[in-house]
């Protein structure tokens, strides 16, 4: 694999190493001693260093309220100089203290509130916590990001594929902002948004294994969220972000600020700090219509809708598992027009190669194209470029139910092994009588699905689903935090409840990544998806889960002994979202998926690359 020169123009942030925004940071031991407060800018100059080989799990922390009053309070914000055409005044059901603050989702359907992003490394072979670190979060020390509760899609942290930086997705915005998960970006402002909330930057942030961090602003996903993004730094004279996320909250039909800003990007990693980026129009990178399939055509603007990325043998991959649009399943993008792939469906070649930001021809907006239904009601991107990949699901999202499919997370453990978080339906339906969400205990497709090759038919296979351990659909009791606070009990019946109980439950899983043992297992780690009657089920408390597979196992009879164990429990105030190893731990050719093993401890650079950590936990 090549070394790539670290950039060393770009500027640098050193993380900023406070307890007190930890506070609500899950502690499965407690927290070490930090080596104290770093610069707002710098070098990092030793400060919180992450070891390679350790576990970086991205968090949201709620730790600022949101300034509403119940009974008073207009939502969304900037509402009542909004176009009425578009925009409707609601007045908050709520107060703006965790959680019942997400009740103000029956007044306010884009609402949400930002808060910071706090970076736990775990020891991965006995759990500890190692130290929790916050991302800066401030804009008075210039470069800050920020996580949005309760988008439950976004945060999924990967490794890049020189495997020097781990990269996750925010928002340019102080802890405390309402609705900005929802708002446009200041580049790419929809004007029939239902979201009258101050236009927010989406920011792709990278951080190295000496704790320093970078930032690239982006237009993209105005209206919505970015999920997951991917830096290679080997192509382009500054490299290629490639990133997937969703846009628009507003009317159809879907303008072009919502059509180029959606479904997968491509970027190239800016060069200066924040308060001097000016970033342009997004570049649309990877394209499907259902209407490739044989089905008529949708809303194609969301037939992009992704939200896990992954790559392997250069070859960029995502899924898509939420809205009534396109398909939920897996797919990759074909760059150089060499796959084998018809009917929106295929394989990629051996050929594929990872494309530069600073070259790549992006589809474009277009109104006209009658194979694909693309109509000035009906506008999407041409030419396609992504395809399902073959023997992955092809039935319409608009006829799923809660037994179809929702991916999410995706690991390779080798070309011909692909592990998938399902992450359920989401329906939140409560039997009393057994006191479980029914839905989601009977569901037979959500967890950890494996998925292999099949040489002979030429296709991919699910081989079986891992479930044990998960306890779908069973209630569970959410730990205080740090400061003692509890998680209400009892049904969620004040301030325009739900009338369903507090206590969530496993739905699911979203975030994922693995590590390939030297025995045949492979270890993986996911976050969980939730059902509640809280105000928002994105703002659960969530769990951090691990199990191991036999790696050569093809049967569910073979594994009937595997069984996920909690390493982060649920917590108030905390949400779990995205779990990668740390910067620096070695990938397999530029896989981002497929860390090499290697014994924990040791360093796996060679001493000119070495990076001093903290003792381990």
């Amino acid at each position: 694999m090549k070394v790539t020169r670290l950039r060393t123009r770009r500027r640098r942030l050193a993380l900023a190493a406070s307890l007190a925004a930890v506070a609500g940071s899950v502690a499965m031991v407690a927290l070490p001693a930090t080596a104290g407060a770093a610069p707002a800018f710098g070098r990092g100059h030793g400060y919180d260093r992450f070891t390679p080989g350790n576990l970086l799990v991205t968090t949201g922390v709620w730790t600022t309220n949101a300034d509403i009053t119940a009974n008073s309070t207009l939502l969304p914000p900037n509402c009542a100089t909004a176009n009425p055409t578009y925009v409707t005044c609601g007045t908050a059901v709520a107060p703006g203290t965790y959680p019942i603050v997400f009740n103000n989702d029956a007044s306010d359907a884009s609402f949400g509130v930002t808060e910071p992003i706090v970076l736990d490394e775990l020891n991965p072979y006995n759990g500890r916590l190692i130290k929790a670190v916050t991302v800066p979060d401030n804009p008075a020390t210039g470069d800050y990001l920020t996580t949005s509760f309760s988008s439950k899609s976004e945060l999924q942290i990967i490794q890049s594929t020189d495997d020097r930086w781990d990269t996750f997705i925010g928002y340019v915005a102080p802890p405390g902002t309402i609705d900005a998960s929802n708002a446009n970006t200041p580049g790419e402002q929809d004007p029939t948004i239902i979201d009258s909330a101050t236009p927010v930057y989406r920011a792709v942030a990278q951080v190295n294994a000496a704790g320093r961090f970078e930032f690239t602003e982006t237009n993209a996903f105005s209206g919505d969220n970015g999920r997951a993004a991917i830096l290679d730094p080997e192509d382009g004279p500054d490299g290629t972000i490639f990133a997937v996320g969703n846009a628009g909250n507003g009317s159809s039909p879907e303008p072009p600020q919502v059509i180029d800003g959606a479904g997968s990007q491509i970027l190239t990693p800016a060069n200066a700090p924040e308060a001097d980026q000016d970033p342009g129009a997004p570049t649309p990178f990877g394209d499907f219509n259902i209407a490739e399939l044989t089905g008529s055509a949708d809303k194609s603007g969301k037939d992009n809708n992704y939200r896990g990325l992954a790559v392997y043998d250069g070859v960029v991959y995502f899924s898509k598992g939420s809205g009534s649009n396109g398909v939920d399943t897996v797919y990759f993008v074909d760059t150089n027009g060499t796959a084998t792939a018809s009917g929106g469906v295929g394989l990629p070649s051996n050929d594929e190669t990872l494309p530069s930001a600073s070259t790549w021809t992006a589809p474009t907006y277009n109104t006209s194209d009658a194979a694909l239904g693309l109509t000035a009601k009906n506008p999407g991107l041409t030419p396609t470029n992504a395809y399902i990949l073959k023997g992955f699901p092809t039935q319409p999202a608009k006829t799923a139910t809660d037994a179809s499919y929702y991916p999410f997370g995706l690991w390779f453990a080798n070309p011909t092994t692909l592990y998938v978080a399902d992450e359920g339906a989401g329906d939140n339906t409560y039997d009393p009588t057994t006191n479980t969400y029914s839905a989601a205990a009977a569901s037979t497709t959500a967890g950890l699905q494996k998925w292999s090759f099949n040489s002979s038919a030429g296709e991919w296979q699910l081989d079986y689903t891992l479930q044990n351990g998960l306890d779908l659909g069973t209630p569970y009791q959410v730990e205080p935090n740090r400061q003692g606070d509890q998680y209400p009990t009892g049904l969620n019946t004040t301030d325009d409840g739900t009338g369903l109980p507090w206590a969530p439950a496993t739905d699911g899983l979203r975030g994922l990544t693995g590590r390939v043992n030297p025995n045949g297992t492979v270890t993986l780690w996911a976050s969980t998806s939730t059902v509640s009657g809280g105000g928002d089920q994105g703002a659960d408390p969530n769990k951090l889960v691990e199990i191991t597979d036999n790696l050569a196992a093809t049967s569910a009879s073979q594994v009937t002994n595997e069984q996920f164990n909690t390493v982060i429990p649920a917590t108030y105030g905390q949400v779990v979202r995205g779990v990668a190893f740390t910067p620096g731990t070695p990938l397999t050719d530029g896989n981002t998926t497929s860390p090499q093993p290697y014994r924990h401890g040791q360093s796996p650079k060679a001493p000119s690359a070495q990076v001093p950590g903290r003792e381990q936990g």
